[in-house]
């Protein structure tokens, strides 16, 4: 087995190494120098575009089609693009593997999987007019430069709102570069440019001269942690300094005339400077280090490395983590090289391995510790083993260790080893994996297509399968070749039963694709109505969405396709569906009543519900100011009622309701009093209080009011009134259709007790003591006293004699009393 520091480089006091992740990437035939070559970070896909600026060999017509290719790491091919779309100045990549085009005049698109499925903005802020010179890309945004130096952000591609950042100077602009914004202190993007002899910093409300005397600079590369800054002059000398340029790290002299083709960072630690065959990399101190190659090298900055690309490997360069220096460096003495040692011992059988455990035993934690990291530092299967063979091993011999970063250590390895496969070509280092996630690795699997590894590491993880199941339906409605009935059961056939299952997405990929029949048989697998009826209206199946929303039992749901339904459809049309739906009907007829009354007359008049319709100008009617406006309205409910014979009462009621509004208006014009809006009832009462007896017999003969009614109405107003005279006069009639106690009554309440006390006698078919109250409220003792006589009631008569005395009536009054007791005892 290879020694793993076969392949460390020293670099100053540190060491790097190389790792061949994979060989034979590319074809021969491919010339990669004439390609523009962008990669994804966390050993994302990486896109190829020829170089426009540079000459081919011409082998045909096929190569003179211009395309971005996306490969994987391994030299897969995953996706062509064909581009027409105008001269690319711009190619990069989001933190979520999503491929970022920009043309010269402003269009970006921004192809959100690997299949070539785009959304497209444009950049404005005068891209069109002045061209896009170049783009730099992070984890979520970019930023373009224009020919006239102005600089155009993108935060987010989610959602693109293109802004201007601060005006640049005027110059030509030799190198440029960004800080991320979460790499800054205002967290917004930061743009370093070389213009002169010095950089410039840009963000979106300043630009600042940092003063430098030593530019230009052919090359600028900001660190992964935004805290250094690499800088490279054509002289050939490269510097590090720190991004609040306060301080310079390093200078390294390269001694080369040639101006290198690309600047990165290794890491956080060292820089790497590639020319055509020749990679330096510089560490802290001005050490360096030279890698040579067979051709053209393009270098991919990641987290904790770089990936040097060329035609016949893909290798990852980075500094050797510290674990994996102390359990390989070569003359260590530490516990997990001692641990490492032992296992090989114990292997051979050689009693050592008992003695370097001894040796090792006050550490013997660490050590095991020490190897587990270690393990998942390694892309080498063998040493992988060996390291967590001595782990376990080291675990074994402890009477207590907790085992739980072991075991994660283990699963971690099974996903990153699978992944790597060259057919997979994912070369994730165990530091990108932790940054990345599991699910956002299964998300970058599911755009590769490989659905039984994703389904297998989900499992393993323990993580939902939902997602992988209905991007690879969606896929096979797209792309598969079978009838739309084979295609649904399959599909039905693999989804069943498995959770979170959204076949509203799948339906929706059916009937982007054309496939509409395809779409509504899925969506009938929809448990969930809220997801099945977006897309039925989509789909324009308007009756089948409505009867849907009305299976749910959800009023809003109803509610929201009968809004559609109305602003699409016209009002004849609209109704037909109602017409066999009556909870939609109710539904609608609920919100037309408070919003909207044209609506509601319209939808009874559609199903002859005449009384209704009636009702809704009666309404109107009575909300009117104007009385003419609310005679108009009661005439067209009166209309709506005429040919039906089930309502003459409400046609007599609407009828009389006009005549006493005219008669309102005519005695409000003639009296100068306000009449309108009261009821017949109220309009006599006002006429009998104001005194207009000869109006209040023509109101009475022409509604008809009962003797009754009349006679209760004549009473309240007249005692309102206080006409004691005209109730006088009505005491010497013979006969009330009322009776004569509501009078006694009324009149006693207001106060007048005299003539309150005349109505008693004719208040006939009383009690004795019925009557011997109300004399008693009138304050007639005498004839209180008198009416309990002829009811033989003693008691009462001796109690009314002793309140006379009490209250201090008359002599005249008690004698009375006395007389009416003596009387009634002989």
């Amino acid at each position: 087995m290879k020694n793993p520091t076969a392949e460390w480089e020293k670099v100053g006091d540190k060491f790097y190494r190389k790792i061949q992740l994979y060989t034979d990437v590319f074809d021969k035939d491919l010339e990669l120098e004439n390609y523009i070559v962008t990669g994804c970070s966390y050993g994302g896909a990486i896109a190829l575009h020829r170089d426009e600026s540079k000459l081919h060999s011409f082998r045909g017509s096929q190569t003179s089609k211009f395309s971005i290719d996306l490969y994987s790491c391994a030299g897969k091919l995953l996706k062509r693009i064909n581009w027409d779309k105008g001269f690319i100045k711009g190619l990069g990549w989001s933190e979520d593997e999503e491929l970022i085009v920009v043309t010269q005049d402003g269009i970006v698109r921004r192809y959100y999987d690997l299949q070539g499925d785009f959304t497209q903005f444009s950049l404005g802020n005068g891209a069109e007019e002045y061209g896009v010179e170049s783009c730099k890309f992070y984890g979520t945004g970019f930023v373009a430069l224009l020919s006239n130096n102005h600089l155009v952000s993108v935060p987010r591609y989610n959602e693109p709102r293109p802004v201007r950042l601060a005006g640049a100077p005027d110059g030509d602009v030799h190198s440029w570069t960004l800080i991320p914004p979460t790499c800054t202190l205002s967290r917004s993007v930061e743009i370093l440019l070389s213009i002169g002899q010095t950089i410039y910093v840009v963000d979106a409300i300043e630009a600042e001269d940092r003063q430098l005397d030593t530019g230009p600079f052919t090359h600028l590369s900001v660190s992964p942690n935004g805290k250094f800054v690499a800088m490279y002059t054509g002289e050939g000398k490269a510097f590090v300094i720190s991004s609040d340029f306060q301080s310079r790290h390093s200078e390294y002299n390269s001694r080369s005339k040639i101006q290198p083709k690309d600047l990165e960072w290794c890491g956080n630690d060292a820089i790497a400077i590639a020319w055509e065959d020749e990679v330096h990399i510089v560490g802290p101190r001005n050490a360096a280090a030279q890698y040579i190659y067979d051709g053209r090298v393009h270098l991919i900055s990641d987290l904790d490395g770089i990936r040097l690309i060329t035609n016949e490997v893909c290798d990852f360069l980075q500094k050797v983590p510290e674990v994996t220096d102390e359990v390989f460096r070569f003359g260590t003495s530490s516990a997990s090289s001692i641990l490492l040692d032992a296992v090989e011992q114990l292997e051979a059988q050689s009693p050592k391995a008992d003695d370097n455990i001894q040796l090792i035993r006050p550490n013997l934690v660490e050590a095991v510790d020490t190897c587990v990291k270690a393990a998942g530092l390694e892309f080498s299967i063998q040493w992988q083993k060996e390291l967590l063979k001595a782990a376990s091993f080291g675990k074994s011999v402890l009477d207590i260790y907790n085992s739980d970063d072991f075991v994660d250590m283990c699963e971690t390895l099974r996903v990153l080893n699978a992944v790597r496969y060259y057919e997979i070509g994912l070369p994730l280092s165990y530091e990108q994996y932790q940054r990345l996630t599991p699910e956002k690795l299964i998300r970058r699997l599911i755009n590769r297509r490989e659905y039984l590894l994703a389904l297998h590491i989900s499992s393993y993880m323990r993580l939902p399968t939902d997602r992988i199941y209905v991007h690879w339906a969606s896929q096979k409605v797209r792309l598969g070749t079978e009838d739309e009935d084979t295609i649904c059961a399959l599909i039905v056939q693999k989804l069943s039963g498995k959770r979170g299952i959204s076949f509203e997405e799948i339906a929706r990929a059916a009937y982007d694709e054309g496939r509409g029949r395809l779409a509504t048989d899925l969506l009938n697998h929809e448990p969930r109505a809220g997801k099945q009826v977006p897309l039925l209206l989509d789909m324009e199946e308007d009756e089948i969405a409505l009867d849907k929303a009305i299976e749910s039992g959800d009023g809003d749901l109803i509610n929201f396709v009968l809004m559609h339904l109305k602003k699409k459809l016209q009002l004849a049309a609209f109704f037909r569906v109602l017409n066999s739906r009556p909870i939609a009907t109710a539904l609608i007829e609920a919100a037309a009543k408070t919003d909207d009354h044209e609506l509601l007359k319209d939808l009874y008049y559609q199903d002859d519900r005449r009384l209704d319709g009636a009702t809704i100008f009666i309404r109107e009617a009575l909300n009117q100011p104007d009385s003419r406006a609310a005679m108009d309205k009661l005439n067209l409910a009166s209309k709506l009622l005429l040919d039906s014979k089930d309502s003459l009462f409400e046609v007599k009621a609407l009828h009389e309701a006009s005549v006493l509004m005219r008669l309102q208006e005519a005695y409000q014009e003639q009296l100068a009093e306000t009449f309108v809006g009261l009821s017949v009832n109220e309009t006599l009462f006002k006429l009998i209080r104001l005194g207009y007896s000869s109006r209040v017999k023509k109101l009475q003969s022409e509604f008809k009011i009962p003797d009754k009614t009349f006679w209760w109405i004549r009473l309240r107003a007249l005692v309102v009134k206080r006409d004691w005279e005209v109730l006088s006069d009505l005491s010497s009639t013979r006969k009330s259709p009322i009776g004569w106690t509501p009078f006694y009554n009324a009149i006693l309440a207001a106060g007048n007790l005299k003539l309150a006390a005349v109505f008693i006698p004719k208040c006939t078919g009383l009690k004795s003591p019925e009557l011997v109250m109300m004399w008693e409220k009138c304050g007639m003792r005498v004839k209180a006293a008198e009416e309990a006589a002829k009811g033989r009631d003693g008691e009462t008569v001796e109690r009314l004699g002793m309140e006379a005395v009490e209250a201090g009536a008359g002599s005249g009054e008690v004698r009375e009393i006395e007389r009416v007791l003596a009387a009634m005892r002989r």
